[in-house]
């Protein structure tokens, strides 16, 4: 049998333009957001390798055993205990980048696992969950906002997310329509049309929506392509595709990036594409502005908001089967979409009673 090819630079034209796609294939693998992490990830270890004087290669089970306990306990250079659901995204993080450099780590080895087990057990703690915003939570949110264009850019983003039970790398990933970047997460379709009487930008002078028709979106997420349909709200002021349609006439956005930077207050408008932190930043800033959870103090305030906040309140607020709710927001599993649902079937079922006490 013949030797398999050894691919290298000079081979061919051909194949080094396939090699170069390959590359870029491999990269695409994991979300933007996965691999900013991963990198991260990979420079605090490599950081404490040096510290300690420890050859990254070849992957050593029992150095990194040792990392997480280090990393459990806060040691070296004054850095607050990880937690447990960090050291697990780190363990993927290192074991990931080993594999890229074609040097597995086997992370099921007693030095990794046994000491990940210790680190659970002792440090386990229940999952933090980021606060739902509710539907009564987001038009507080919204009313905070100016009337300016990148007030109404905004109210466009917060309104959108919420109804679409949207990531905020997914908000932030639509485009105009299909094929028009190369970074884009999906794109949308808009059937029929509102009447947007009222809505801030409009001089129509009739009043009431239509319920025909709506927004559809096509995304590529975590668990691969799904669509997801957005009706027209009740009311012109709270219709999140009005809102949409507003921005993108007055922010003349017809191709490309849906949701950009404003260049200047009532001004231009970019042309390229807003991070996905501008959404978590957005929730923050509007729900300290709107006064939600006020009982809490604003430190821990802005530690409960995040764009994940968005997503939950929808889960949370939608009283629909269960089917439809994680259909719409591309959970693979029920389990998923119940930890997303904060408090909306607690004591709901009352099994003390049902057992005849």
């Amino acid at each position: 049998m013949a030797p398999a090819p050894v691919l290298g630079r000079g081979a061919s034209p051909q194949l080094d333009a396939l090699a170069d796609k390959a590359k870029d294939y491999a990269r695409n693998a994991r979300s933007q957001n996965t691999q900013r992490a991963y990198e991260s990830d990979w420079r605090q270890f490599s950081s404490w390798l040096r510290r300690q004087g420890f050859d990254p290669l070849p992957p050593d089970p029992q150095t990194v055993g040792l990392y997480l306990a280090a990393s459990a306990d806060g040691s070296g250079r004054g850095a607050a205990p990880s937690s447990v659901a960090t050291l697990e995204r780190r363990l993927s993080g290192i074991a990931w980048h080993y594999r890229q450099l074609g040097k597995p780590l086997d992370t099921q080895d007693r030095h990794i696992a046994t000491v990940l087990a210790g680190i659970r057990r002792a440090h386990g703690r229940p999952p933090m969950q980021k606060e739902a915003i509710f539907a009564d939570d987001l038009l507080a949110m919204l009313g905070v906002l100016e009337n300016d264009l990148r007030g109404l850019r905004d109210r466009a983003i917060l309104a959108i997310g919420f109804a679409g039970g949207l990531r905020r790398s997914e908000i932030v990933g639509l485009d105009c329509g299909p094929n028009q970047s190369d970074d884009g997460a999906g794109w949308i379709e808009i059937f029929g049309r509102a009447n947007t009487a009222g809505v801030p930008g409009n001089d129509a002078e009739t009043s009431g929506p239509t319920s025909e028709g709506g927004l559809l979106l096509t995304i590529n997420g975590k668990t691969g392509w799904r669509e997801v349909e957005i009706g027209r709200g009740s009311s012109p002021l709270t219709c999140p595709v009005a809102m949409l349609e507003t921005w993108m006439r007055l922010g003349r956005i017809a191709h490309g990036p849906l949701f950009r930077p404003v260049t200047r207050k009532n001004g231009g408008v970019g042309g390229e594409r807003l991070t996905d932190k501008h959404v978590a930043r957005l929730v923050q800033k509007t729900a300290l502005a709107a006064g939600i959870r006020g009982d809490l103090s604003e430190g821990e305030r802005k530690l409960a908001f995040s764009g994940h906040s968005l997503r939950a309140g929808l889960a949370s607020s939608a009283q629909i089967e269960e089917a439809h709710v994680q259909r719409h927001l591309g959970h693979a599993s029920a389990e998923m979409t119940r930890r997303y649902q904060r408090k909306r079937d607690r004591f709901r079922v009352n099994l003390t009673k049902a057992a005849g006490l």
